[in-house]
């Protein structure tokens, strides 16, 4: 009987013996500590060994191999990345340090609404976009019928007629005294943000680093001149928003507005963006989340609306005395919005609910990692519910909405960035968007102005002026 048991226990014990050895083995094969007794065996029996009897460890190293190599490759990238943007930063300033005028190349391209585009790329001086590190971003207006251009670092030039002038012509300026290098290589999300010439004046909006990473928008302002600008400062917000330290744990300078238009003849409007921290949009002691009215003689503001998240575009259209806003949703939900005129200065500031209402979605949905997100901004689908101003559009998915002008009576445009396109649409008695018209442009759209019957845009895919002809058949 002793036998039999013994008998019974020698598989388990050889079972035993060799499941030690294969861990055993296993493990010191990929152990410095145990090179002497790896030392037994030359190279190929190793590897022979390693490759028939531990085929997963084979493996196991090679997958460390390839996400070590992941990892370097991604820290190079970043790295390269770094420096790339470092030396376009550094090329474009060192561009306006020189005062030379930029050579442009002119092409055309066919829509699909049978206009032409005109296309005019500037060669020099925009290199650094943005959203996209390259080629660059830039703001257009006019003056004297002199069509003026603004880097997102500040390179300025204007042409008397770019249609017949190879070149634009550049103006020096002091504009590196408020955002320079210092905050360009921080992130190229600081940026100049708009440029609007008014009363013989130019206004430049900016992310201002008023303390050590620590942001707001704010705006320069000089008078005109062909030669040399000299801007001083006009408006700054007393308080800022810090890029890491802060309540929602969360920063975007992309959602900094920073759109400027004229709106009579003592004041300009600018739309502020929150920088990703909601709760200052419904926050009445926050200038952040609003469009605010500005004194051009003394820099003092006030609310006009609230309860936005990133506005992107502005029109005043004086013939209806309404504001017509554009805004970034989230997750989609962006937005074309309406402000009565004729309701600013009364007791209560028109409100269009970021971020508790919105056609789009926090990032991430509605997840369980989200659930105190949607607990605190909720997001409904109905604006007017609860009590707020309900969009004239909201776009989901979100196309980048940016800018938007008149084109006629109650005939808008609309550009976008993501989408890259047009929106051409009317506005009926009832101020409702009808015949919503959609034209590819093919390119992200930054900047848009009317004038003469013709559409001016600023293309950042190529850094390229655009002009449309809307007389064209």
């Amino acid at each position: 009987m002793i036998k039999n048991n013994n008998k019974s226990k020698l598989p388990i014990l050889i079972l035993i013996i060799i499941v030690s050895s294969y861990f055993l083995i296993n493990f010191t094969l990929g152990d410095s500590r145990f090179h002497n007794l790896k030392l037994l065996l030359d190279n190929e029996q190793r590897q022979l060994i390693k490759k028939y009897i531990f085929p997963y460890k084979v493996i196991s190293e090679q997958q460390q191999l390839i996400t070590q190599q992941q990892q370097t490759n991604s820290q190079q990238s970043k790295i390269l990345e770094y420096l790339k943007n470092l030396n376009l930063f550094e090329s474009d300033l060192n561009f306006k340090k020189t005062n030379k005028n930029i050579q442009i190349i002119k092409n055309s391209i066919k829509l699909s609404n049978n206009k032409s585009l005109e296309k005019y790329q500037l060669k020099e001086g925009f290199h650094s976009g943005i959203n996209n590190p390259f080629p660059g971003s830039g703001y257009i207006d006019f003056y004297d019928n002199n069509l003026f251009v603004l880097s997102s670092l500040g390179v300025l030039v204007y042409s008397k007629n770019i249609n017949e002038e190879n070149i634009l012509k550049q103006i020096q300026n002091n504009i590196n005294e408020f955002i320079g290098l210092k905050q360009f290589e921080k992130s190229n999300k600081f940026s100049l943000k708009d440029l609007l010439i008014f009363n013989d004046k130019v206004f430049i909006s900016y992310t201002e680093e008023i303390k050590e990473d620590c942001w707001n928008t704010s705006i320069i302002y000089g008078d005109i001149n062909y030669e040399n600008i000299k801007f001083k400062k006009l408006f700054s917000p007393k308080k800022c928003i810090h890029s890491s330290d802060n309540i929602n744990k969360g920063f975007n300078a992309h959602q900094s507005g920073g759109r400027i238009i004229s709106f009579d003849n003592n004041h300009i409007l600018l739309s502020m963006g929150e920088y990703s921290i909601k709760y200052l949009a419904q926050d009445k002691k926050s200038v952040n989340g609003k469009i605010i009215k500005i004194n051009i003689s003394t820099g003092e503001f006030e609310v006009i609306s609230m309860g936005h998240r990133s506005p992107q575009g502005l029109f005043f259209d004086k013939e209806n005395n309404f504001i017509l806003e554009t805004e970034h949703g989230p997750l989609g939900g962006d937005e074309i919005n309406l402000i009565e005129v004729e309701k600013i200065n009364q007791d209560k500031i028109q409100n269009y609910g970021w971020a508790i209402a919105s056609a789009g979605e926090h990032y991430g949905r509605r997840s369980f990692e989200n659930k105190k997100i949607y607990e605190k901004y909720p997001l409904y689908k109905s604006h007017s519910e609860y009590g707020f101003i309900e969009p004239l559009k909201s776009f989901v998915p979100s196309i980048g909405i940016s800018e938007i002008v008149k084109i006629g009576k109650n005939n808008y445009v609309v550009s976008s960035l993501k989408d890259n396109s047009f929106y051409f649409f009317e506005l009926n008695e009832q101020r409702e968007i009808v015949n919503l018209d959609r034209v590819e442009v093919f390119e992200r759209v930054r900047d848009l102005r009317f004038k003469d019957n013709k559409l001016y845009l600023f293309m950042e895919d190529t850094a390229s002026i655009g002009v449309i002809n809307l007389n064209e058949n």
